[in-house]
């Protein structure tokens, strides 16, 4: 009897420990996702360099920190800084998310047919973020971007101050879940739908959304 239980209990260990490194070995494979949480001060992440650094802590958590992260923002030029465009930065892909499933084999195709929906658009844990229709929505993702991949230009700001703002301001906003209050391209865009009505966490709140980012492995 003692030995059917230590040999119960045993695969029940060995079971666990597959699991586990199963897990693990997915973590390390995935190369997109979206942050579980925000930065707690709204759009300001204190610059693109804060915003990679939310995403390399969040990655290394789930055992993706080998992999350099980069948030998918754009950032409008200023004080004798040049523009920086979102797709410029993400690397060159393919990029998976934490279950193995592909959402773009390559820049072009990320702007263009990607697999990005509700369901592959999943946080760094692997689960799917809130998106229209559920409470609290949280589908308005951070990205200060065109449907291209550049910055939004123009003299209005669509970056909240190039991600430093938590007050007034805007920033441009995609829908991760492709869904909005029309059916038009905007509201099915994954990274450039509409601005936000402010920089707080609030604000951002208000259009459904969380101050959340997206994620990408640039090596």
């Amino acid at each position: 009897m003692k030995n059917h239980k230590f040999a119960l209990t045993a695969a029940i260990v060995s079971l666990a420990l597959g699991s586990s490194a199963v897990a693990h070995a997915q973590a390390s494979a995935m190369t997109f996702f979206v942050t579980s949480t925000g930065s707690g001060k709204g759009a300001d992440y204190g610059g693109l360099a804060g915003a990679d650094k939310h995403c390399q802590t969040l990655a290394a958590a789930v055992g993706a920190g080998n992999h350099t992260w980069h948030a998918y923002l754009s950032t409008s030029a200023s004080g004798g800084s040049p523009a920086v465009s979102a797709r410029d930065r993400i690397g060159t892909g393919p990029w998976q998310n934490a279950k193995g499933v592909v959402i773009a084999s390559n820049v072009a195709e990320l702007h263009g047919t990607n697999k990005l929906t509700k369901e592959t658009a999943l946080t760094e844990k692997g689960e799917m973020v809130n998106g229209r229709g559920d409470t609290p929505n949280k589908h308005d993702i951070l990205t200060g971007s065109k449907p291209d991949g550049t910055v939004v230009s123009g003299s209005d700001d669509a970056t909240c101050g190039n991600w430093t703002k938590s007050g007034d301001g805007a920033a441009m906003l995609g829908h991760h879940d492709r869904q909005g209050l029309r059916d038009d391209d905007a509201s099915h865009s994954w990274n450039s739908s509409h601005l936000s009505r402010g920089c707080s966490d609030d604000a951002l709140k208000a259009t459904g959304g969380a101050g959340l980012l997206y994620c990408f492995a640039v090596k």
